[in-house]
């Protein structure tokens, strides 16, 4: 080892006492009395890489409905995930599969997705909270998800039809005493159709449907148009479990706010269209929106049917949000 290279060699090791030097005068400050701990932020090490707590922090950020006691166990779970995606990553990487085409291709694709929701996420920000009388008044003008809230035991029908049977299918419904005379009815004339059950709370069914389903009585049944025939859905019978407006209350804010960004958004892209030059070019001009026009937007935070299991137990925050859209 030449002169230089001594110099730099011993530079460098003081450089790193100075800061280890500092960095445990740091902990002292902080702890005290107590025992110096290691101050490592590193997971685990796979070959010459590692994974850090802030990577296992993020990915469980991510998730969902995860109760505090849960969260130990599936921090080990994310960080056995992170091991093998760093495993292939490193394979990857030998591979030198990063330059493929596709890949690149997905990358940036995945960078204008995080890029503008991140913005889009921005915008929303703007939204005002509601206010305790507009959470009052949502909860007031909702009563078969609140007040009059009903678990429901429901049995549906999905037949296959052509649109002219429908009216004569309507026609028997009603008239059949019971939904086992309407299957009777079905197999005879030789019509396809599949049975379900389901029980269902309320905040468990679309909310477009709820209304509907709150004027329904114990056996009675109701026909709809689906996308190969009919679906015939049967109340067989409910039962009364209300939710409190204080129960409600954080659900219903998350909602009103979510709606609130929403808007906000569709308004944002809306103003961004009208103020850009957008031209469509070859087949995709052909039937294009008029200048300024925008495609649809996120929907509404209106929830999809839930084939959920028997809810038994008392309302929790997460099962009303379930009902409302929310995550």
């Amino acid at each position: 080892m030449n002169a230089p290279q001594r110099l730099a060699s011993r530079n460098g090791i003081m450089r790193l006492s100075l800061i280890a030097l500092v960095s445990s005068a740091a902990l002292l400050a902080a702890c005290g009395d107590k025992k110096e701990k290691t101050a490592s932020q590193t997971a685990a090490k796979v070959g010459k890489a590692e994974i850090t707590v802030h990577q296992i922090n993020f990915v469980l950020q991510q998730q969902r409905n995860i109760r505090p006691e849960q969260a130990d166990a599936a921090s080990k779970q994310i960080l056995e995930r992170l091991i093998d995606q760093e495993l292939a990553l490193q394979k990857a990487d030998d591979l030198k599969i990063d330059r493929d085409p596709r890949v690149v291709q997905q990358l940036e694709a995945a960078k204008r997705e995080i890029i503008a929701r991140a913005y889009l996420e921005k915008v929303g920000e703007a939204a005002p909270k509601p206010t305790p009388e507009e959470i009052k008044k949502y909860y007031d003008e909702k009563p078969a998800l609140f007040k009059e809230r009903r678990i429901y035991s429901i049995q549906e029908i999905a037949i296959e039809a052509k649109p002219d049977q429908v009216p004569a299918l309507r026609e028997k419904l009603t008239a059949s005493k019971n939904i086992n005379e309407f299957v009777e009815f079905l197999k005879a004339n030789e019509f396809k159709f599949a049975g379900n059950q389901a029980v269902r709370a309320a905040e468990q069914l679309p909310l477009q449907s709820l209304d509907a389903f709150a004027k329904m009585t114990d056996g009675q049944a109701m026909l709809n148009q689906a996308a190969n025939g009919v679906q015939v859905v049967v109340l067989a019978g409910s039962r009364s479990q209300p939710v409190s407006e204080e129960q409600a209350r954080p659900a219903i804010e998350q909602f009103l706010l979510n709606d609130r960004k929403r808007k906000l958004i569709e308004d944002d892209i809306k103003a961004m269209r009208a103020g850009a030059k957008i031209e469509y070019v070859g087949k995709f001009g052909e039937g294009a929106p008029a200048a300024g026009g925008a495609a649809s937007a996120a929907p509404a935070t209106a929830p999809a049917p839930a084939a959920a299991p028997a809810a038994s137990g008392a309302l929790s925050t997460t099962d009303i949000s379930k009902g409302m859209g929310l995550k």
